[in-house]
């Protein structure tokens, strides 16, 4: 496995000095956001399509510091019912692709989307109940007339582009928001879906990250796995449960909050995440997500990296000599 870094927490940094910055801090790899809600200010599409000289310095620019590039990452919401969201974010989409294929990048990142509640609708909608009944309703339609049939056509596209693999990380707000879901949606687009794994946004809906990794495992769909880590108030959750809009910097009020890795739970819980990980055969990146009120993005990255590299399998697996 290899370590990585999502570049938007350095966005403030020309694309070089990010490279220095994180290549000195004794990372592997970049996963480098190309518009939508992550901005393009380390990876603009337009520029390195049109140019092969661009694309060829900036892949040079990667590669001279031993770094490489474990995904892009278009997240945004291209089944918005706001026409012109959804078109800004399937336009990003499918230039993401392009230049994943031109670059010879395996992985794209993203989010399902999610459509509002019928055809003429402003906002997106996203359902988490069964009743009253026109929940299911707004539910069947959502899969059945927007979210299958997109997606199906978007695989295709992918696919003829040599992008096999589309990892959907599982945000509530979207369609895919668990395994389950993640599962529905493979199942009938097709095997490049698949998971970038972000047991932040799992913990605080009371998914056990272990077993979602065995069960996504399993079915060989893990693409891609995010470090970034959720700290539980179980008192204020105990009153209120784990649905929370408060803003995400009233922590003290909140039932959960993004922190740095370690600083929701314990170094022996990563450990387990990467152990599994391991046995069920994903050997790629564990790429960081700094998102931490509490700590600077220098002092939260580090304190990532240094948990992460004490738990993290470098070497290749020997003989099982004892069995």
């Amino acid at each position: 496995m290899k370590l990585g870094v999502f570049t938007p927490l350095y966005q403030n940094l020309p694309f070089e000095e990010m490279l220095d910055k994180v290549s000195e801090m004794g990372l592997e790899a970049v996963e480098l956001g190309t518009g939508n809600y992550p901005g393009n200010q380390h990876c603009n599409p337009d520029e390195l399509l049109e140019s092969p000289e661009k694309a060829k310095s900036f892949m040079n620019a990667v590669e001279s510091r031993g770094l490489t590039i474990s995904g892009l990452s278009f997240h945004g919401n291209p089944l918005h019912p706001n026409k012109k969201v959804a078109n800004e974010s399937h336009e990003v989409w499918r230039k993401t692709v392009l230049l994943a294929e031109r670059l010879g990048i395996p992985v794209v990142n993203g989010f399902s989307g999610c459509p509002g509640d019928h055809e003429g609708a402003k906002n997106p909608n996203w359902v988490t109940c069964s009743w009253p009944p026109e929940y299911i309703d707004v539910l069947n339609w959502q899969w059945d007339e927007v979210v299958i049939p997109y997606w199906k056509e978007e695989a295709k596209f992918a696919k003829q582009h040599g992008i096999n693999q589309i990892a959907f990380e599982m945000h509530p707000g979207f369609v895919v928001y668990n395994p389950e879901t993640l599962l529905k949606l493979r199942e009938h687009v097709g095997e490049n879906i698949g998971a970038n794994f972000d047991p932040s946004h799992l913990v605080w809906q009371g998914i056990n990250p272990v077993e979602a990794i065995k069960k996504l495992g399993r079915e060989n769909a893990i693409f891609h796995f995010h470090a970034k880590d959720t700290y539980l108030d179980k008192e204020n959750i105990s009153i209120n449960g784990v649905l929370d809009t408060k803003h995400y910097s009233n922590i003290l009020d909140r039932s959960w909050t993004f922190r740095s890795v370690g600083y929701g739970h314990d170094e022996k819980i990563w450990k387990d995440m990467i152990s599994t990980l391991r046995a069920v055969g994903y050997d790629y990146v564990i790429s960081i997500e700094h998102e931490d009120m509490l700590a600077s993005t220098d002092e939260g990255l580090k304190k990532a990296i240094s948990l992460l590299k004490g738990a993290l399998f470098k070497e290749e697996l020997t003989e099982m000599w004892w069995a």
